[in-house]
């Protein structure tokens, strides 16, 4: 397996990597961890004939506090992220949720900004910046453009990004103090493809009542999805049990999930309301002093 020939080029600044963009139109992949490209060529799935390698833009390496948000430049390895103290301190979700991407060696390549253009519903970076309504900056010849989550992600494998356009910077807000989050998510091994993904933060008032509820899920749709109808039930009111069981069942049923060789679409939709409960709960113990 190796891929077909193409035009190798490694610019060292964005506008640079830009005119390259511009200049070989669809002819052209930007290449920055190649956890997903490198393979596709390899099996000629993906054909490009020019390879516009960004690994040497160190400007899109940073990671740093502005306010109340997580700034994150596209280039940022995922194992740089899931061991910066200062994303395990104000966005823990997302460590916790790199540390379910692939294995290490995928991981010290692999960057955030390569992870969110791929577009994989079931990817774990996309369903967090999702569900905590992040923001994707995209540099193109016509200058900066900005959009959220919800706009970003248009179907499976598809995002806004256009071909002329590199993913410069990702905006996360941090969490709160007083917020329960959880990560899960329903794999057949560690590291191997997500079947239901699962990413929820309880905004609470105190221990027992709900402010507000974000619940993402990745794997069940042709986008990572909020479950609006459960995240409105939870919001301002007390929890318990039975009302996170319900929140489960309203959120499994926002999925539309499709059959593959993982998962028939009824055991995605039912597991999706199984791993929603367990994330729920852990979510709130963690609230409550526990794990």
């Amino acid at each position: 397996m190796k891929p077909s020939a193409f035009e190798y080029f490694t610019p060292f600044t964005v506008p640079e990597a830009v005119e390259l963009l511009q200049r070989h139109g669809d002819e052209a992949k930007i290449l920055a961890g190649g956890q997903s490209l490198v393979p596709m060529m390899n099996f000629r799935v993906a054909r490009p004939r020019v390879l516009v390698d960004i690994n040497g833009i160190k400007e899109l390496d940073y990671i740093r506090e502005e306010k109340d948000e997580l700034v994150i430049g596209g280039l940022v390895r995922e194992r740089t992220l899931e061991v910066s103290p200062l994303v395990q301190k104000k966005c823990p979700i997302l460590a916790e949720a790199i540390s379910y991407i692939g294995h290490l060696p995928i991981r010290t390549r692999g960057t955030i900004g390569g992870s969110l253009a791929h577009a994989d519903p079931a990817a774990e970076i996309p369903v967090v910046i999702c569900g905590l309504d992040g923001k994707m900056k995209m540099v193109g010849p016509s200058g900066e453009r900005t959009l959220r989550a919800n706009q970003f992600f248009l179907t499976y494998l598809t995002s806004a990004l256009e071909p002329v356009e590199i993913l410069a910077e990702v905006r996360i807000p941090t969490l709160p103090t007083n917020t329960g989050w959880s990560f899960i998510e329903l794999s057949r091994r560690h590291g191997d493809f997500g079947i239901v993904v699962v990413a929820s933060n309880l905004f609470m008032e105190n221990r027992e009542v709900c402010r507000q509820a974000s619940i993402a899920l990745g794997g069940v749709a042709p986008t990572p999805i909020r479950a609006v109808e459960a995240q409105n039930l939870l919001a301002g009111r007390r929890l318990t049990e039975e009302l996170i069981m319900e929140a489960g069942v309203k959120a499994a049923q926002a999925t539309d999930p499709e059959s593959d060789y993982h998962a028939s679409a009824g055991y995605r939709k039912d597991m999706a309301r199984v791993f929603i409960q367990r994330s729920l709960r852990e979510a709130w113990n963690r609230v409550k002093g526990g794990k």
